[in-house]
C-alpha cells in the first residue's frame, strides 16, 4: 500500500491527524486530506515533510 500516515506538530510532538491518507492538496494557508474511506481534513497548516518510503505526512500549523 502506499498510502501515509498524516501528524501535525504541537508542542513539538507528532499528533496523528489521519491514516490511510491517498491525497493531499496543499494550498497557500491550508491542507487538504483525504483518505481511502472518503474521510476528509482540511488543516490550516503547511507541509513541513513528506517521506514517501516512511508513508509519513508532517504538517507544521500556520
Amino acid at each position: 500500500m502506499c498510502e501515509s500516515t498524516a501528524y501535525v506538530l504541537k508542542d513539538g510532538k507528532e499528533e496523528m491527524v489521519l491514516e490511510n491518507v491517498d491525497f493531499l492538496e496543499n494550498s497557500e494557508d491550508q491542507v487538504k486530506l483525504v483518505n481511502l474511506f472518503g474521510e476528509e481534513k482540511t488543516i490550516r497548516a503547511k507541509v513541513k515533510t513528506l517521506s514517501l518510503v516512511d508513508h509519513k505526512i508532517v504538517l507544521e500549523p500556520l
